[in-house]
C-alpha cells in the first residue's frame, strides 16, 4: 500500500468514505452505471425526482460479489440444542464477516409548519466486522472501512482503510452510560429485574469514544434472530451533522435482524431540538434502512488484517482508557476539540504513524509511548462533571 502522511491519511480516509457509493448496485452485487437513480421505495412520491434525488457518495467504488451461500455462523443459529443465552450471544457472533453495506435514510414526516422533507440519504462501503473479544456474556464486534475505488476516479488502485465504529453487546447490564445532549453523558443505573434476560448494546465512534448504549431484547421466531431495542438518544451522525445545525440530538429505536447471508439494521428515529430545561421539540421522524451483505471479492479482510497488526495495540489501549473513563465518571462532557483539533483527528495521527512503521519495516514506538498517548489524548477531551 502506498504511504500516507499522518493527518492527511486520516484526513483522507474520513472523508473518502463520506463521499464514496454514489453509483447504484444491482442484487448480484454488481455495479450499476452511475446514471442509475437510487431507488428510496416509501419516499415522497408526490415531489419532483429533484426533490427527492439522494445525497451521499460521489463515487462509484469496484464491482462487489456477494456470497450468496449462508453462513456457517447462521447455520450455527439454526441449531436445536441452543439455550436463550447461547442463541443470543450466536445471534451477535454472527453480525461478523466481510460485507458490502448500503446506508439508506428518508424522512417520514415532519413538525414544523413550513416543514419539507430533507434530501435522502444513500451511500455503501465494503467493511468488515471482526471480534475483539468474547466472553460467555459479552462479545466486542469492531467495523473496519475498506474502500476500494475505480482507477478511472484518480484514487489509486490501493484501498483505503479506517477504523470504524465499534459495538460492544453485555448480557443483563445494569450499568450504562447514556446520552443525555450537548455532548454529555450520564450513568445510569437498572435493577436485575428490569434488564433479565436482556442484551446491552453500547456503540463507539471511529476514535472509540462513546455514542450510545441501550437495552434490548433477542427473539428468535420461524428461523428469523431479531434484537430490538428500547428508545435512546444519540448525537447527530456525521451524514447530518456535517450539513444541518437545526436540531441536536436523534433519538429512536432500532432492531437488528440477522439473516442467512448478513444481517439488517432498521432505525426509526426522530430529530430533536434539545435545549436547557426546556421540553424537546421533534422537527422530523425519519427511517434508516442499512444492509449488511456478505461478500466473496473484493479482498476486505486482507487490508483489514493488515491495519489491525499495525495499529491494534494503540487502539486497545485507547479503549482501556474509555474503560478508565466509563468507570470513574458518573457524568462528563467531551469536548469538540482542544487547540484546533477533533479527537478522530488526534488518534488516526497517531495510528497513521504506526503504520508508516509497518509498511516501512521499522519499529513501532513502545507500548509505553502508545499507552501514553491514548490515555493524554483521551484526558484532553473529556470534562468531568461533578
Amino acid at each position: 500500500m502506498a504511504k500516507k502522511s499522518c493527518n492527511g491519511w486520516a484526513i483522507a480516509g474520513i472523508l473518502a468514505w463520506a463521499a464514496w457509493g454514489a453509483a447504484g448496485a444491482d442484487a448480484r452485487g454488481q455495479d450499476a452505471p452511475a446514471s442509475t437513480p437510487t431507488s428510496m421505495a416509501f419516499g415522497w412520491p408526490f415531489l419532483s425526482p429533484e426533490q427527492t434525488a439522494t445525497r451521499g457518495g460521489t463515487t462509484q467504488g469496484v464491482t462487489t460479489k456477494l456470497d450468496l451461500k449462508p453462513s456457517e455462523a447462521w447455520r450455527a443459529l439454526q441449531e436445536s440444542n441452543l439455550n436463550s443465552l447461547a442463541r443470543d450471544r450466536q445471534a451477535i457472533l454472527a453480525l461478523a464477516g466481510v460485507y458490502r453495506v448500503s446506508f439508506q435514510f428518508v424522512e417520514s414526516m415532519g413538525f414544523q409548519a413550513d416543514y419539507s422533507p430533507a434530501q435522502p440519504y444513500f451511500s455503501w462501503a465494503t467493511e468488515e466486522v471482526r471480534v475483539l473479544s468474547q466472553t460467555d456474556r459479552s462479545v466486542s464486534l469492531q467495523h473496519t472501512l475498506v474502500m476500494f475505488f475505480d482507477e478511472s476516479e484518480g484514487m489509486g488502485n490501493e484501498p483505503y482503510v479506517t477504523k470504524h465504529w465499534r459495538q460492544d453487546w453485555t448480557y443483563e447490564d445494569r450499568d450504562l452510560h447514556v446520552y443525555e445532549g450537548d455532548r454529555t453523558w450520564s450513568r445510569k443505573r437498572l435493577a436485575a429485574e428490569a434488564v433479565h434476560g436482556s442484551w446491552t448494546q453500547a456503540v463507539y465512534q471511529v476514535d472509540d469514544s462513546p455514542r450510545y448504549e441501550v437495552v434490548g431484547r433477542w427473539t428468535h421466531e420461524g428461523g428469523a434472530s431479531r434484537w430490538s431495542s428500547e428508545d435512546s438518544w444519540r448525537p447527530l451522525p456525521r451524514r447530518e451533522f456535517s450539513v444541518r445545525d437545526d436540531y441536536n440530538v436523534l433519538a429512536g429505536a432500532h432492531t437488528i435482524t440477522v439473516t442467512p447471508t448478513g444481517w439488517v439494521h432498521e432505525q426509526n428515529n426522530r430529530k430533536l431540538q434539545v435545549g436547557a430545561g426546556d421540553t424537546p421539540s421533534c422537527l422530523a421522524c425519519e427511517t434508516g434502512l442499512n444492509r449488511y451483505e456478505r461478500i466473496g471479492e473484493p479482498d476486505v479482510a486482507g487490508p483489514a488484517n493488515r491495519y489491525w497488526q499495525a495499529t491494534g495495540d494503540y487502539w486497545a489501549e485507547v479503549r482501556k482508557a474509555w474503560e478508565r473513563v466509563l468507570a470513574n465518571h458518573d457524568r462528563f462532557r467531551i469536548k469538540a476539540e482542544v487547540d484546533g483539533e477533533r479527537l478522530y483527528e488526534s488518534h488516526f495521527a497517531y495510528a497513521a504513524l504506526l503504520e508508516d512503521a509497518a509498511q516501512d519495516d521499522r519499529s513501532a514506538e513502545s507500548s509505553s509511548a502508545a499507552r501514553r498517548n491514548a490515555n493524554e489524548t483521551v484526558a484532553r477531551f473529556v470534562e468531568p462533571i461533578e
